[in-house]
């Protein structure tokens, strides 16, 4: 699993006293086996296996994926290049959590931890047997390495994602001493036991700071076997890989090779795997969904499809409005944007009604802000209310809905009061500012099958006397254009953990708004926000989270940021036949790592005749 995936489960420390144990050396110390929020963890600290991973899963076979776009780099630690599908599969970190627990973190490359010094200092201890895919054993110094390189090297999100690390450095070869600059912070132990290992040997003498395509040896499960610049990847499984019998691992990474094959779009790749070109598909289509899975296929129950709900949060995605730009710098601008989406409209006619609309920047978790502040909440927003809009002390923070006819005049006459009183002038069928200026901007996609989403929305706009120009990107000059901020509005998705913390500097602050490649989308640039940011950072238990975090959320919403889009509390999955899984799933979703390949189901699948089966 990537860090950039890890950024999303931000976790705390908990001293539970069934996982302390004392080092005769120091009175003080205290020997953890795990790390986790405010509660004793789910699992014990001799369990054998994750509870959805089967011990007695087969090896073998191979898994065949799907990616979109292209790659042009086997170094994910960068902002430059585009990384390789699944490139995460190759390296490992200190820790790693459990579908099922977004909270706790055990030990992967790390066997315990001490917390010393008040708090202030974290100790890892590696496992003694860890080994890099060469052969080269992991030392201290190597977790050194890593912590420096992506500090002063690395993308600058690690910059901001380990701003509470004040130094590493080893202790012995096996022990790392983390120093951290705020002892009462309890989110940081956690943050820096998150840390990828890399090896310091191998990039002796080569410039960590450059995109490449020679392949570090990782002390991940697998390796680069081949790869063909735009077109696949393929991994191998590390033959005596040192972790394999990990609890962590155990049951896992079962398949022999794992293979990426790149397409050019989502309509491309669905139609690719329904005809037996790859195994697994997470469909984020509501129409492909709804109309595209039938025939012999599912009929014979080869190709199967589930929806299965999750308990994750699941974040805002909407029309990201980039502040950058001067367009955009007024709220009532851009309230008067929101007001155009016609989402009930959207979700009927295009999205099959699977969606619910985005109130919250952390829709289906407790962290959605409901209702007025109160309590706690109004105490904290208090000191900032001139500094915010009067509306959110005094009302539920609501978006207006249509009758999902398509007819929202309205929502247009409200949307064009506002842009009147924000000095647009609407005059033969063109919005204009005083200088004479039409309100024109573009909207910048990735995916073709988003056209039919913003094309609707771009129509009402027109209503309104805006022109709003659609823009078709390919894959590397999309990922351009992101990282360096350069469009006016984009289709976002801001994902959250169960636990926000640190990582929430990277979405919403000034600083990284400045800071290329952040996911600061909107360029938001609020003293009251960076404010808000540090409480939710410094929270000390998870009261004060809940706090922080609901006036954070509600002073995201009212500043009208983001067009609020949709969400799904369903994962729908689809795959071919021919896989073994474990009878339990875990509760945030589907772990593909946990299944393994079925001799007899890829045996039923050629018989039947469709293409793209095993070889």
């Amino acid at each position: 699993m990537s860090l950039l995936r890890r950024l999303r489960v931000v976790c705390f420390v908990f001293l539970g006293l069934g996982l302390l144990g004392f080092y005769p050396q120091s009175s003080e110390a205290k020997v953890l086996s795990a790390l986790t929020l405010g509660k004793a963890p789910q699992l014990s600290s001799d369990f054998q296996h994750f509870p959805y991973a089967n011990p007695d899963a087969p090896k073998g076979g191979q898994l065949r994926l799907a990616s979109i776009g292209t790659f042009d780099s086997f170094h994910p630690y960068v902002a430059r290049g585009i990384p390789a599908a699944g490139i995460g599969l190759v390296n490992a970190t200190l820790t790693t959590s459990s579908r099922d627990e977004p909270f706790t973190q055990y030990p992967y490359v790390a066997s315990s931890f001490e917390l010393v010094d008040g708090g202030a200092t974290l100790l890892c201890h590696l496992n003694p047997r860890a080994r890099f895919s060469d052969g080269h054993p992991v030392s201290a110094e190597d977790v050194v390495f890593s912590f420096d390189a992506l500090m002063h090297k690395g993308s600058p999100m690690y910059r901001k994602y380990y701003a509470g690390i004040v130094r590493v450095t080893a202790r012995d070869a096996h022990t790392v001493r983390f120093e951290l600059a705020d002892a009462k912070n309890p989110e940081l132990p956690v943050v820096a036991a998150q840390l990828p290992v890399l090896p310091a040997h191998w990039w002796k003498g080569r410039d960590f700071s450059k995109p490449t395509l020679e392949q570090a040896p990782g002390c991940g499960p697998y390796v680069v076997k081949r790869s063909s610049i735009g077109y696949s990847v393929e991994y191998e499984r590390v033959k005596d890989w040192w972790g394999a019998d990990l609890p962590v691992n155990a049951g896992r990474f079962n398949f022999d090779r794992i293979r990426f094959d790149y397409y050019r779009d989502r309509t491309v790749a669905g139609e690719a795997f329904r005809s037996g070109e790859f195994d697994f598909q997470m469909v984020s289509s509501a129409k492909s969904w709804a109309e595209e899975y039938v025939g012999p296929a599912v009929d014979a129950g080869l190709l199967k499809r589930e929806a299965i709900r999750h308990t994750r949060p699941s974040g805002m995605q909407g029309f990201v409005m980039n502040t950058r730009r001067p367009l955009f710098a007024d709220r009532k601008v851009r309230q008067a944007l929101g007001l155009a989406f016609d989402f009930e409209w959207t979700n009927r006619a295009l999205f099959y009604g699977q969606y619910a609309r985005c109130l919250s920047f952390f829709s289906n978790s407790e962290f959605a802000s409901s209702g007025v502040p109160q309590g706690k909440e109004l105490s904290l927003l208090e000191p900032y209310r001139s500094a915010l809009p009067q509306e959110l002390f005094v009302s539920p923070f609501t978006l207006s809905k249509s009758d999902g006819s398509g007819r929202i005049r309205p929502q247009l006459r409200k949307a064009l009061t506002l842009l009147r009183e924000a000095g647009w002038t609407l005059r033969d069928g063109v919005l204009r500012n005083a200088q004479g200026k039409s309100f024109e901007f573009e909207m910048l996609l990735r995916s073709p099958s988003m056209e039919r989403v913003v094309l609707p929305y771009q129509k009402n706009l027109k209503r309104l006397g805006i022109t709003m120009h659609v823009s078709l990107a390919d894959s590397s000059r999309y990922i351009r254009r992101i990282r360096s901020y350069d469009y006016d509005m984009v289709v976002g998705v801001m994902r959250q953990s169960d636990s926000p913390g640190s990582e929430q500097r990277l979405f919403w602050t000034s600083s990284a708004a400045k800071t290329p490649g952040t996911r600061n989308l909107a360029g938001i640039q609020n003293p009251v926000v960076d404010g808000l940011v540090d409480k939710v950072i410094g929270a000390q238990n998870r009261d004060e989270l809940l706090t922080a975090v609901h006036a954070l959320d509600r002073v995201l919403l009212w500043e009208a940021y983001v067009v609020p889009g949709w969400y799904s509390p369903i994962d729908r999955i689809a795959y071919w036949d021919r896989f073994g899984m474990p009878k339990l799933r875990p509760s945030r979703g589907t772990d593909i790592f946990s299944w393994w390949f079925s001799p007899e189901g890829d045996a039923r699948i050629q018989a039947a005749g469709f293409s793209g089966a095993q070889q």
